[in-house]
């Protein structure tokens, strides 16, 4: 089997720098999705979605958006389905699937959940940032079924070599 990876921790612990980290580690063909923070000076101002395989770049959420609302943020279902869903769907043709996050903007989406779920029944490995405190029954599945590694400012640096390594098989 495959091995299936969740990094979850507090926000702004480094878990998407992490799943960065690691995939460029892996040296495998990685397809997948990450949402980065979107900045204006020193101020977030939303998050954007990158696809790791094609290069795509969306917006995940920011203040001006229409979609559902979370926090201060609107979440933009067309890119969270046209670039984050298709992202992981077309991660099934790489060696290593990375899908960051499976939290509450991205679960908005049946279409970007039901590409999680799609990648999940395949048989490749895959790193997720899972949000810390999310009770969604595809972050439940997740939390059963792969190892669950809680990401904090001191263990974050060594993680990345020991994730790598069992990721792409090596020991």
């Amino acid at each position: 089997m495959a091995s299936r990876i969740a990094i979850t921790g507090s926000p702004g612990v480094g878990k998407s720098t992490l799943a960065t980290k690691v995939a460029a580690a892996t040296c495998m063909r990685v397809g997948g999705v990450l949402a980065r923070d979107r900045r204006y000076k020193d101020r977030r101002t939303g998050f954007e979605l990158l696809d790791l395989a094609s290069g795509a770049v969306g917006i995940l959420a920011d203040e001006a958006g229409t979609g559902p609302q979370l926090g201060k943020y609107r979440v933009h279902p067309e890119d969270l389905d046209g670039i984050g869903a298709k992202a992981v769907e077309d991660a099934l043709k790489c060696e290593l699937i990375v899908v960051d996050e499976v939290g509450p903007m991205e679960l908005t989406s049946h279409k970007f959940v039901s590409a999680v779920e799609m990648a999940i029944s395949s048989s490749l490995p895959m790193l997720v940032v899972l949000h810390e405190w999310s009770n969604h029954r595809l972050a439940k599945k997740i939390r059963s079924t792969f190892k669950v590694i809680t990401v904090n400012r001191e263990n974050r640096e060594s993680l990345v070599g020991e994730i790598a390594r069992s990721l792409s098989g090596k020991r």
